[in-house]
């Protein structure tokens, strides 16, 4: 959530109300709180209750309640992980979060923590993260995310990571059940190919890809897949719901 808001995006979200449409905000974002990204959200414009809001911290704390965990994530979100119990030895569970642009970020992927980390793989724990995301896009262009981090204690363990937010299934199923809804009869809208399109579509949802944040056309291609639709924002979405159906 790094930039400027999307102009009209604010607006399609209450049009798409006003239509009776049924909605959730699911994000990857792991570097802040559920309340903190609701907070942003509204300052932006946006109309939405806390509960509207799917975070990966909160899929954390349900995938991983009571266990012992040695987690590398921003402080932000630790009262989101509520139920988890954090250890620095002798850990169930590895957890890793994503990055940010402070200085924050060099504190928690240091070598010394992921040295830790991939000692407690070694001796068994499971590896989780809360995204693989390979970057992800700010004001000033894109950045490393930790999904870089995630794949070097795969490749060094031996191991594969749980993936709790997006693309994984069980992300998608609980935003849907959370609405009632049938994936068939769902739209997912994002502007990421990997973690949005592909993700929503092996799921069973109907997707439209938007080309903004971290779009980028040569993604689409070497994706392999095609979403449903590409709109060049959010703002359009309404106009093209009503005149697709």
């Amino acid at each position: 959530m790094s930039g400027e808001p999307i102009p009209g995006g604010a607006d399609a979200v209450r049009r798409l109300r006003a239509a009776g449409h049924r909605l959730r905000f699911i994000t990857n974002n792991t570097t802040r709180s559920r309340a903190q990204l609701a907070d942003e959200l509204r300052r932006l414009g946006v109309e939405l209750e806390d509960e509207e809001l799917q975070t990966t911290a909160a899929a954390a704390a349900r995938a991983l309640a009571r266990k012992r965990v040695l987690a590398l994530t921003m402080a932000a979100i630790v009262p989101d992980l509520e139920g988890i119990e954090f250890v620095g030895e002798n850990a169930d569970a590895v957890l890793l979060g994503g990055a940010d642009e402070t200085e924050e970020t060099g504190r928690v992927f240091t070598y010394m923590n992921l040295a830790r980390a991939f000692q407690e793989l070694e001796g068994g724990a499971e590896l989780y993260c809360l995204h693989k995301n390979r970057w992800w896009q700010t004001a000033r262009g894109p950045l490393l995310d930790a999904g870089a981090f995630v794949a070097g204690l795969e490749y060094a363990a031996g191991v594969e990571a749980t993936v709790l937010g997006k693309p994984s299934p069980a992300y998608f199923e609980a935003a849907l059940e959370s609405i009632d809804a049938e994936p068939t009869l769902a739209w997912m809208v994002g502007d990421d190919v990997e973690t949005d399109v592909v993700g929503a579509q092996r799921f069973g949802m109907r997707t439209v890809l938007v080309r903004t944040g971290k779009f980028r056309p040569d993604a689409v291609e070497d994706s392999g897949t095609m979403p449903d639709a590409i709109i060049s924002s959010i703002a359009q979405l309404p106009d093209w719901l009503e005149q697709a159906h």
